[in-house]
Order: C-alpha cells, then sequence, then structure tokens
C-alpha cells in the first residue's frame, strides 16, 4: 500500500540556521513528502532525492485576465497574480493528501489557497511567526484567520501554543510539534573539572538581538574577573557579528572570545565535548519576536552541557531551573553572573545538572518520537479533513 504524501511548504529551502526543519522533513518515516520552494539555498548542507523539491514555477500574467479578476472579481492576489492555479496544479500533480506549511506568515501569504484547497492543511509557528506586524494592522487580521482555517495548528513549545491561543485559535486545533534531537550526532560525554579555573562557556545562535549576546558578553567579562582563564565560544552568523566582536573588544575580553562563525553538526557536536557549559540568555525584543525551544540548546544539553538562560519563552520547558542549569529574568546581567558562579563553585552542582540535562533531551526531544507525533498530527489532519468533505 503506497504510503500518504505530504507537501512541504517552505518559501526558502533551506536557510543554514534552518537545520531543524530539514531533520523533519527528512525524518519522516510513514510519510512521503517532497519540498515546494519558491527559493533553493544551502543544497550542499540539505541534500533531496530527485524530484524532492519543486521550485514553485514563475507565472505568466494575462493582463485582460490579470485586470479582470483583480477588479472586477475582486479576487486576492494569489489568485489575480496566478499562484493559485500554479500551486493547486503542482499538487496536483505530485498526488499530495496534504500540506504542511512551515512558518505562520508564509500560511498568511497562503491564505486564500488553503481556504479553497479542498485537502487539510497543517500550519507549524517557530517563534518569531507569532508576532505581530506594527506597519500592517491587517496582517494579525489574516493571521487570525488563518487559524481558524486551518485543519491543525502546530507549535514547538507551549509558550508559542498559549500566543496561538491568544490569537484566537481554537483549542481544538493546536499540538505540540516539538523539535527532534537526533542523539546519536549528540552524544553524552563525561568531562573532567576544570581545577585551574579554565572554564570554557559557549553559545550557539544566529546572531540577532533576542539572543542577547551582549547580555552574555557582559555577564562573562565579570566571570572572567574571578576565572581569568576561562574563555567563551559564540557560533553562528548574523547581522550583529560586528558589533558582537566590537562590544568584545571593549569589555577587554580580546582572545578570551571566539566568534566561530556557522558551524555544521560534527563541529558544532566537536565545540560542546569542549565546552563546560552553555550560556543562552534569549530576551523579547520591541516587535514581539521570541523563541520557541532553541534546538542549539537541546544539542547541547544532549551532550551533558548544564545551561544558564533566561525566563524566555519556551526555555523554562526545557531547562529546568536549578535541576539542569539556572534560569533568570531577561536582560538581567548581574543574575547571568551569579547564576554562571553558583554553577562553577561546586563540581557536584556542575557534574549533576549535566547529566540531568542530557537524560531531560533523552527523555523529552528525542527525535524519533517527535517524527512519530508529527505523523499522527497527519493522520488526524487527514481524518479531519475526511469528515469535511463528507459533511459538504
Amino acid at each position: 500500500m503506497p504510503r500518504p504524501i505530504v507537501a512541504s511548504y517552505c518559501t526558502t529551502f533551506l536557510k543554514p540556521e534552518m537545520l531543524h526543519i530539514y531533520r523533519q522533513i527528512t525524518g519522516l518515516q510513514r510519510y512521503e513528502t517532497f519540498v515546494i520552494c519558491k527559493e533553493r539555498q544551502s543544497e550542499d548542507l540539505y541534500p533531496m532525492p530527485q524530484n524532492g523539491v519543486e521550485l514553485a514555477p514563475g507565472v505568466r500574467s494575462n493582463f485582460l485576465r490579470r485586470f479582470w479578476l483583480k477588479y472586477i472579481r475582486r479576487e486576492p492576489p494569489i489568485v489575480y497574480r496566478g499562484e493559485y492555479g500554479v500551486l493547486a496544479n503542482l499538487l496536483g500533480r505530485r498526488d499530495a493528501d496534504l500540506m504542511h506549511v512551515y512558518f505562520g506568515h508564509t500560511g498568511v501569504h497562503l491564505l486564500p489557497f488553503i481556504q479553497r484547497w479542498p485537502k487539510p492543511v497543517v500550519v507549524s509557528f517557530h517563534g518569531m511567526d507569532v508576532q505581530t506586524r506594527a506597519h500592517d494592522p491587517s496582517y494579525e487580521v489574516k493571521l487570525r484567520e488563518l487559524l481558524q482555517s486551518s485543519t491543525l495548528v502546530l507549535a514547538r513549545s507551549q509558550s508559542l501554543l498559549d500566543r496561538l491561543h491568544e490569537l484566537g485559535c481554537p483549542e481544538s486545533k493546536v499540538r505540540m510539534n516539538r523539535t527532534g534531537i537526533p542523539l546519536d550526532l549528540y552524544p553524552e560525554v563525561k568531562r573532567a573539572f576544570p581545577q585551574d579555573g579554565a572554564w570554557h562557556l559557549v553559545q550557539a545562535c544566529r546572531l540577532i538581538e533576542k539572543k542577547g549576546l551582549d547580555d552574555a558578553l557582559h555577564a562573562f567579562a565579570q566571570f572572567s574577573t574571578r576565572y581569568p582563564k576561562a574563555r567563551f565560544t559564540i557560533a553562528g552568523e548574523g547581522p550583529l557579528r560586528e558589533s558582537t566582536e566590537a562590544l568584545a573588544a571593549s569589555l577587554g575580553l580580546g582572545d578570551r572570545v571566539r566568534l566561530a562563525g556557522f558551524l555544521k553538526g560534527a563541529e558544532l557536536s566537536a565545540l560542546y565535548h569542549d565546552a563546560h557549559a552553555f550560556v543562552h540568555p534569549s530576551r523579547m525584543t520591541s516587535d514581539q519576536n521570541q523563541e520557541g525551544v532553541p534546538n542549539s540548546m537541546l544539542e547541547a544539553m544532549a551532550t551533558g552541557l548544564p545551561v544558564v538562560s533566561t525566563l524566555h519563552g519556551g526555555i523554562p520547558e526545557a531547562v529546568r531551573d536549578g535541576v539542569t542549569g539556572f534560569l533568570v529574568p531577561e536582560r538581567d546581567r548581574e543574575g547571568l553572573h551569579h547564576s554562571l558562579r553558583k554553577l562553577t563553585e561546586s563540581e557536584t552542582t556542575w557534574r549533576t545538572m549535566g547529566e540531568a540535562a542530557a537524560a531531560d533531551v533523552r527523555r523529552n526531544f528525542e527525535s524519533t518520537q517527535q517524527i512519530a507525533n508529527l505523523e499522527a498530527a497527519y493522520d488526524e489532519a487527514r481524518e479531519l479533513g475526511a469528515v469535511g468533505r463528507h459533511a459538504r
């Protein structure tokens, strides 16, 4: 019996920081999938089988038809520009049973299609896509409409689910879609306690405002006055690279801070194995951009790293304060420093927290189980779609 087919729609497939999306798509077991995107990136990082990626073809505009649809029929842009017909034909040709739209803002763009396509659509939210847009009041209206129109709505953390409820998503539609971590790539290791104070702290993330890089550097500057042999590695790329380097220099941290750039899986795993603690002081930004549960944090915890982080987004769902790490309020630099001191002053505390962190990730974020949960959501969406078709 052939496996059902899910079309995975991701506007850009894939930006380097979207490894979690690639793992999810390629990890499916009971479903076949193909990707629909408008732009293909990072093919060397994220290879796909032949015919595994469909680039949405460009649309040739017929002026008279476009005028009629836009001004006489008052159809939305996705219809009068021809994108609806192109997407419907593509899904029909590939015989898709359902579509999974990655990111809420993409779902808003596809809303007129989602409302008209006769098969089920699942939309997943990952963090920044729950934020509204002050410059475009109509966006929130469309976002709320999307939550009503989708067959099921997925979110990576309870904090995102709560936000979706605030936006009016029916409780009957929302499902948890945790990030899955391939534990074989991030094995737990036993580390030696640095008796000489040569602590190695690490943060891995996009270099953007919500990651709290400046707070991490200020806390590390205080920490390094007690532990002058300590060092801090920041892995990742992003628009704040230059300002982060400049801040490290202004704080007199010199070669104790290293910006390692974007690291692939094996390189990142090796970095975690060489480190003693993971630092990640995420914070809400002025445009309400928030975290789900950071993938890098889970990967680091899987190797046995305790965490010093903030009470932000989905982080408290992964880090148990006082058990697998320490959590402080957002932007609390002194609190970060104090937590680093508490973590490193006792070998028993440091070692016990690291072991608990690895155990928690294995229990709650193991990849195979999360893929099974996702495919169960696909099953449910297809059942709901069948009920809806019979009702019409």
